[in-house]
């Protein structure tokens, strides 16, 4: 598919906020491990790309879609030699994608759709569960997944405060908290029973068994948090706007970094060592306790979703996906990646 070629030579925030709506590395000589570093896998496609998850190096997916201008769907796999375009039809763009495996994974998105993928072929959700855009996705097991969504800047006027449940047979409504009317971004968690969603508002929805407690403390952050993700239950990362906030399981505090942009993603490696990336191109990471801004290297691009990868390595996806859509116009689509040495391969239909 000629759309999503993109070039190079390896191949923030939701469109409502606009008009519309610690890796070690030795040197490169004498065959040790080069350092580590930024690297564009993937740049010029015509899909944004909004999230990027995988089981492996060699086994990731990277989500996205047109935002509008009437192009295609976009989820892309890695296996480690190329990139293929799963095709998955429709014109909605997918916000999030997360799994259990490599034949488990789910990819959600605009209008409610659901889409899985089982390592063959994919599946979407009929009929769908909600006509709200689903924002964000998280699976404990196969058969005990999460997505979350809404209607920004709409209050109750539309359907908002969005929690749905897979429990391995069916997709359900009625396991959220109370209805506030706030759009939800993300979820994400250690178990079903230590679950954390975020949203308008400052939104921080703490589930503890099946009780849900709201955690937001407006002095802490008072715009939209966009993205949850964690090490560990004591060690919880919120991020929105210019807002990094860290929870130790029960209190909520910020973190003494200073960002240049707006932060929309956030993904955590191990403790002490994680990546935010956000618009312009912001990328910090933490490492050991120490941040460090490498902003100022590609991909420049504004950048939405991150993932830790199992080796330690961060990828981040993005393109453009605050501008008001132009029918066709390409939305420059970019996959980044940090560590020693980027994947190599071609993206193919």
């Amino acid at each position: 598919m000629k759309p999503l070629v993109g070039g190079g030579a390896w191949g923030g925030l939701p469109a409502f906020f606009s008009c519309c709506v610690g890796i070690l590395g030795a040197s490169c000589s004498g065959g040790a491990t080069p350092a580590p570093g930024w690297h564009v896998v993937l740049s010029d496609l015509q899909p944004t790309l909004l999230s990027v998850w995988g089981t492996a190096p060699d086994d990731v997916f990277a989500v996205g879609g047109p935002l509008g201008n009437g192009t295609p769907s976009a989820m892309l796999h890695y296996d480690g030699t190329r990139w293929t375009d799963l095709a998955p039809g429709g014109t909605e763009t997918f916000w999030w994608t997360y799994g259990t495996g490599p034949k488990d994974v789910w990819a959600v998105g605009e209008r409610g759709r659901i889409t899985h993928f089982d390592g063959a072929k994919l599946t979407d959700l009929v009929p769908r569960v909600t006509t709200a855009t689903l924002y964000g996705v998280w699976a404990a097991a196969p058969d005990d997944v999460w997505a979350v969504g809404g209607t920004p800047d709409a209050g109750t006027s539309a359907p908002n405060d969005v929690v749905l449940h897979f429990d391995g047979a069916a997709w359900t409504a009625g396991r959220g908290p109370q209805a506030l009317g706030r759009a939800f971004f993300k979820v994400w968690g250690t178990a079903s029973d230590n679950l954390y969603v975020v949203g308008e508002a400052a939104t921080v929805w703490h589930r503890r068994g099946s009780q849900w407690t709201l955690e937001s403390n407006p002095p802490l952050a008072t715009g939209t948090l966009l993205t949850v993700n964690g090490c560990g239950a004591g060690d919880v990362y919120a991020v929105g706007n210019e807002d990094v906030l860290h929870s130790d399981g029960s209190t909520w505090t910020r973190v003494a970094v200073s960002v240049t942009n707006s932060v929309n993603g956030v993904a955590c490696a191990t403790p002490g060592n994680l990546v935010i990336v956000g618009s312009g191109g912001l990328k910090e990471r933490l490492v050991d306790g120490q941040w460090h801004d490498d902003s100022a290297d590609e991909p420049h691009t504004d950048l939405h979703g991150s993932w830790a990868d199992p080796t330690g390595a961060y990828w981040a996806a993005g393109g453009d996906f605050v501008t008001c859509p132009v029918p066709g116009a390409s939305r420059g689509g970019v996959l980044g990646y940090f560590g020693p040495s980027p994947p190599t391969g071609t993206l193919s239909p």
